[in-house]
């Protein structure tokens, strides 16, 4: 009873491990850029003093969904969208560089460009700060371009170019701030093969109907398991019962 015992805790953790997977997939499922992250199960050995004869489940994050999302049109000078593979370079929070796909930019009082979670766009030479204009292009290279209070409408300065990577899949992961970085913490060089579209926005490419279906069908699995805890439970009450009247 200890060992269907065993098996049920351990299988009730995992779906619990599973959901949370899910549900932060779900939770994101409108977040621009978003990357799906997935999950499985798999049979780990229980080592010990013996050889390990017995296995248990082990739910895991193996990678990340790396599938675009859908375009949205939005007509936004400052929301861009990385068309097909690459990525836009952003500054996080320890001032280390790395990539998103989400594109919906703003500017600070400063003239700072940065992303909507608040971290700085990265262009020739580091953060890219855009001074005071009256229009605004971003190119499918990333240059940016303006044109400045009381300039001709037809002339556009180039100040910055946004940075706009392309690495290797196999080479990049995700932090737990949802950016992605180098897994050996490397830089990698400007690509000229990536290319935005401004006044456009990339979706997250979650599936909302599949996340929802897979939440459910843990969440059976979860009451299932609990059942089983349950029923060794009264199985053990009930062979206690039987050996204290043996005794007796």
């Amino acid at each position: 009873m200890d060992r269907s015992l065993y098996i049920a805790m351990s299988g009730a953790k995992q779906n619990m491990t599973a959901q949370a997977i899910h549900s932060h997939n779900l939770a994101n499922a409108s977040t621009v850029g978003f990357r799906a992250d997935y999950e499985q199960a798999r049979s780990m050995p229980v080592y010990g003093d013996t050889h390990p004869v017995h296995v248990y489940s082990l739910t895991e994050n193996p990678g990340t969904d790396f599938s675009s999302g859908g375009l949205i049109s939005t007509g936004a000078d400052l929301d861009i969208a990385v068309e097909g593979e690459g990525w836009i370079a952003v500054q996080d929070a320890e001032g280390q560089e790395s990539y998103t796909r989400a594109g919906d930019l703003r500017l600070t009082s400063t003239g700072e460009l940065l992303t909507s979670a608040g971290y700085a766009v990265l262009g020739n030479g580091g953060p890219v700060v855009i001074p005071p204009f009256e229009k605004l292009e971003i190119g499918s290279d990333g240059t940016i371009s303006i044109r400045a209070a009381g300039q001709s409408p037809a002339l556009l300065a180039e100040v910055n170019r946004i940075k706009l990577v392309k690495p290797d899949l196999t080479e990049i992961q995700k932090g737990v701030n949802g950016l992605f970085r180098k897994k050996d913490e490397s830089i990698e060089p400007v690509s000229a093969e990536v290319t935005i579209i401004q006044g456009y926005l990339e979706d997250s490419n979650v599936n909302p109907v599949e996340s929802l279906t897979k939440i459910l069908s843990l969440a059976r699995q979860f009451d299932l398991q609990i059942k089983v805890m349950k029923e060794v439970k009264q199985n053990d009450a009930a062979a206690a019962r039987l050996m204290h009247v043996s005794i007796s």
